[in-house]
């Protein structure tokens, strides 16, 4: 087999050296190597800023935001109810999140009911019962047991504190009282706090105070 001549250096004008020929296969195999380890760095450079906006994308979303609130005091106005339906006054911190007059229920008892969203982001709802029965009231209830009373701004409410039961719900504590020809229920998932307010916007709302 016939030998492979040296490489001529353009530059030296006459062949490498064995030294010269290692030298400059080290120093390719250098670039080489260099070349490789920058190109991986952009690689994972790309992957984890695609990590990072994927991560940004699914996991930290802003808030939808609330939906209006529900106008309660005109939809009261508007309902056509012969009977003066219960419109409590409350601070702006609390907001409606529904409201409906029912004036032919299928049980003959028509109602007003408000579904409030508190200051504590918790929930309480009135619901009024004109004319109401003891049958309507007790569905209400759904066989809770009384467990106190309490009297706020001249009203007696009969107090049903079933927050350590469980599966209590929306009806975790409840509130009833009779005034003016109706049942009032108040009932959610509130602080004694908040009912005591809203107990007190519906005894002013029934006397005319509010």
């Amino acid at each position: 087999m016939t030998e492979r001549a040296p490489r001529v250096v353009a530059e030296l004008g006459r062949p490498e050296t064995p030294e010269e020929t290692a030298a400059r296969k080290a120093e390719t195999s250098r670039r080489h190597r260099e070349g490789q380890t920058f190109t991986n760095l952009v690689i994972a450079l790309v992957v984890s800023l695609a990590v990072v906006l994927v991560t940004v994308l699914v996991v930290v979303r802003p808030d939808p935001p609330a939906p209006p609130a529900v106008d309660y005091r005109t939809i009261a106005a508007e309902s056509g109810s012969a009977v003066p339906l219960v419109v409590p006054d409350l601070p702006a911190t609390w907001r409606s999140n529904s409201a409906v007059y029912d004036g032919e229920p299928v049980d003959g008892v028509a109602t007003w009911y408000i579904g409030f969203v508190t200051p504590g982001k918790q929930f309480i709802a009135l619901r009024q019962g004109i004319d109401a029965n003891p049958t309507w009231l007790a569905n209400q209830l759904d066989t809770r047991a009384e467990t106190g009373s309490a009297t706020i701004d001249g009203i007696v409410w009969t107090v049903y504190d079933h927050r350590d039961a469980k599966d209590a719900g929306n009806y975790a504590y409840v509130m009833t009282a009779a005034s003016a020809g109706s049942d009032i229920v108040l009932f959610g998932t509130a602080s004694d706090a908040e009912f005591a307010t809203i107990a007190s916007a519906v005894s002013d709302a029934t006397t005319g105070k509010g």
